[in-house]
């Protein structure tokens, strides 16, 4: 399909089409990836929830991931079956001057456009022309981590290395040995048994949202590096300054004092002049004052401009000392940068251990879950046999009292000693049905079941090693 995607809506059409469902952080790190990107990713993640919920084609489920609706207006229905028949991206407007005014219905149809952005069918791209979303991406739009979370995602089983590679490849080049690594790198793809990996959504929103913690720690980080750079580059800039102004001090004060030797060979000169011109020291009297008073001044201006070049000077050295302070300190945060490196790598081994645990520990309880069932089938075993036994009994008792009363009706002189042997034989009979049911009443007991199940579990230890 060429030409690229218009809007957001668009974006968000084609990456919900392709993972099925998605949060609307992992969308917005897939629409930064192709547009607004002079925004932070949290901006972006505003945008993207606005745009979710003003159209109807998208929407939210329990678990607070979003969907695309694949079924469309009826209204649109015959410019869905038009993209279908071409297989390529149509204008409207030509679609709608090809049709002409005979074919009405079909310019009304396909004429609305705010209908198309509305249906979860269609994507515009940026030539004004529209496609299908199922329509294949163009190349290069997923990355391979993407490609392996949608295979997965979609497959109700673990998958080998190979098969990933095969169901990868198959929409993009790819090789074996980049997917095996992507697997390994990121913690949300899970090996459920040496050479099956499964994918974990919620191990990967915990990892995004990690990351993003990290992200802004590390742009907060580098703010204040920047900020801590700007400031240090003006100070080295007024201590520039400093220097210049205290280069053109000494300067300065090299003039001054080229000025004093040449005074001082002047005043030479007019001491000799003096001694060979005295009618002249009175003329000459009150400019030789002038030019003391003068050098005077210049010797003030010279002792005062070398002092601002010693303060200069200190400051400079202050400055510079200042510098190399700041620059320990930087060292020193990017060492605590890598040890809160190595801190995540080690949360990362401890999860990992605590998978295993909680693996061993669920086949242990599957275990010990078999084993009861097993003594519980030997203990409904047992009571039936019990139950048997009973049952055998109080027909022989029966047989026994029919027995009793056969013999009762025979004699004839012994009416009492019949009577007395029948009440015995009624009350043994009721003794015997009552100890049957406490039997059985004691039997329905949990307490007597785990009992029995003990004394089968230890009657079967002791004949294991007798056979």
């Amino acid at each position: 399909m060429n030409g690229k995607l218009l809007s957001l809506t668009d974006v968000l059409k084609k990456n919900l089409f392709f993972f099925e469902a998605l949060s609307p952080a992992e969308l917005s790190q897939h629409v930064h990836k192709r547009m607004l990107q002079d925004l932070l990713v949290e901006q972006v993640e505003e945008k993207v929830r606005l745009c979710l919920a003003q159209h109807a084609c998208f929407q939210e489920d329990e678990r607070g991931l979003w969907h695309l609706d694949l079924k469309g207006s009826k209204e649109n229905d015959q410019f869905y079956g038009i993209l279908l028949k071409k297989g390529e991206p149509q204008s409207l407007r030509e679609l709608n001057r090809v049709a002409g005014p005979k074919k009405k219905k079909v310019k009304k149809l396909v004429a609305d456009e705010g209908n198309l952005i509305s249906d979860g069918r269609f994507i515009q791209l940026d030539n004004g022309y529209w496609g299908l979303t199922e329509w294949e991406a163009e190349g290069g739009q997923f990355s391979l981590r993407d490609l392996i979370v949608r295979t997965l995602r979609r497959s109700p089983e673990s998958l080998s290395p190979n098969q990933i590679h095969e169901k990868v490849a198959a929409r993009q080049p790819a090789e074996a040995g980049a997917v095996l690594a992507v697997l390994r790198k990121y913690p949300f793809f899970e090996e459920t048994v040496p050479g099956l990996w499964s994918y974990n959504a919620v191990t990967h929103r915990v990892y995004d949202e990690l990351l993003k913690r990290f992200t802004v720690a590390l742009r907060r980080q580098k703010g204040r590096w920047q900020r801590e750079k700007e400031r240090l580059e003006r100070r080295q800039q007024l201590a520039q300054r400093r220097l210049e102004e205290v280069e053109a001090a000494r300067r300065e004060a090299a003039v001054a004092l080229a000025e004093r030797v040449e005074m001082g060979h002047q005043r030479e000169q007019l001491l000799t002049q003096m001694a060979e011109k005295d009618l002249l020291l009175a003329l000459r009297k009150r400019e030789i004052v002038s030019n003391r008073e003068h050098i005077r001044r210049l010797e003030n201006k010279s002792q005062s401009i070398l002092h601002q070049c010693r303060l200069w000077v200190k400051r400079a050295r202050e400055a510079e000392a200042e510098i190399r302070q700041l620059r320990e300190v930087f060292s020193k945060n990017q060492s605590s940068l890598q040890n809160l490196f190595a801190m995540l790598q080690n949360e990362k081994e401890k999860e990992r251990e605590l998978r295993n645990r909680l693996a061993a520990v669920k086949e242990q309880y599957e275990e010990r879950v078999a084993e009861v069932q097993r003594h519980e089938i030997e203990l409904k075993e047992r009571w039936d046999k019990e139950r048997q036994a009973g049952q055998y009994e109080v027909r022989k008792l029966q047989e026994q009292l029919k027995q009793a009363t056969h013999n009762l009706k025979a004699a004839l002189g012994g009416e009492e000693e019949i009577n007395r042997s029948l009440r015995f034989a009624q009350s043994e009979v009721r003794r015997l049905q009552e100890e049957n049911r406490r039997l059985k009443s004691s039997l329905r007991s949990p307490l007597v079941r785990f009992v029995l199940a003990l004394n089968g579990l230890f009657a079967g230890r002791k004949k294991r090693p007798a056979e």
